[in-house]
């Protein structure tokens, strides 16, 4: 244990996250955010557990497995935002192999008859999906309640980080950009609209390249649908041409989803980077552990991120 508490920078998915497994483990631990939970970008993921589409492949495999295994067992308490649902993953193209899909325990291929028009390949399973407004409280709650601390003020820099800690979790997110000159970390504009469920129970996700997309996430009576990403784009906020976009596309997917009521929009930017970073850093004296550069998998690579902070705070190796 240090002398002071763990520095945990950031309150997204990540740091909470990271923030509850540290301190459930005995120690103190200390979040500093220049943002509430619920105004970080992981507030306004869709938000599925999904197999990973990243690098470095072994690593998010393995990180993948272990939230899985999480996520299956927060379904079981309503109270935390997790439910399982079952629905499709699909492409316009070959999906892919994607060995944590074996994860899905009622897993088969979409038959011809149970793919939507347009799309070659998909398939069914039931899977975790997250309310992130609910999830997020959920988190701090449990953070709190195993001693953590949460700050609301912004770290400028992790010179001010480590005159603050002696062990720092560096879960900026996009912020890592500035925070510790980062230059292969970048935005990733995101945007959903939230909708009244007009009766649709299950999920459904295109696997694309493209910067536009169809994802339809239901969370009771409320509906998520998407989406777009664009690479390099700061935004800000939600766009009135881009909501018009989901809505026209998600209306030709589901003829349900034609008429529906728009409740809001949601915008933020995921932090893209070629490869996920959990790697431990000397810096100043200070043992600093980063984990950014999630992209659109912060959430389905969360715990397993956070137990790989864990296990390097306790042997000092590095990622």
């Amino acid at each position: 244990m240090t002398e002071a508490p763990v520095l945990v920078i950031g309150a997204g998915v990540q740091g909470l996250t990271c923030g509850v497994v540290l301190a459930e483990a005995g120690m103190r631990v200390r979040v500093r955010t220049a943002e509430r939970s619920r105004g970080t970008t992981s507030a306004v993921a869709g938000a599925m557990w999904s197999p990973p589409m990243a690098d470095p492949p072994g690593k998010t495999q393995y990180w993948a497995t272990l939230s899985h295994a999480e996520f299956t067992a927060l379904a079981r308490d309503p109270d935390t935002g997790v439910h399982l649902c079952e629905g499709r993953i699909a492409s316009r193209t070959r999906l892919g192999e994607a060995p944590e899909a074996k994860l899905i325990p009622d897993l088969r291929h979409c038959g011809p008859d149970d793919l939507p028009e347009g799309f070659a390949e998909g398939i069914r399973g039931t899977v975790p999906l997250i309310d992130m407004p609910r999830y997020l409280d959920h988190l701090v709650a449990r953070f709190r309640e195993a001693g953590g601390e949460i700050q609301r003020s912004a770290v400028r820099s992790l010179a001010e980080a480590v005159d603050e800690s002696s062990t720092v979790v560096n879960c900026s997110g996009v912020g890592a950009h500035e925070l510790v000159g980062d230059p292969g970390v970048y935005p990733v504009y995101g945007q959903l609209a939230v909708v009244r469920n007009p009766g649709v129970e299950e999920y459904f996700m295109e696997i694309t390249g493209a910067g536009e997309l169809i994802s339809v996430m239901p969370h009771g009576d409320r509906l998520l649908l998407g989406g777009v990403k664009y690479p390099h784009d700061w935004g800000p906020g939600p766009r009135a041409k881009v909501r018009e976009g989901i809505l026209r596309r998600c209306a030709a997917f589901d003829p349900r989803l034609g008429d529906v009521e728009v409740i809001e929009d949601l915008a933020g930017l995921r932090p893209g980077r070629q490869a996920v970073r959990v790697q431990l850093e000397r810096y100043s004296g200070a043992r600093v552990v980063h984990d950014y550069g999630h992209g659109g998998n912060g959430v389905a690579l969360s715990w397993g991120c956070a137990y790989e902070v864990a296990d390097l705070l306790a042997d000092g190796g590095s990622a």
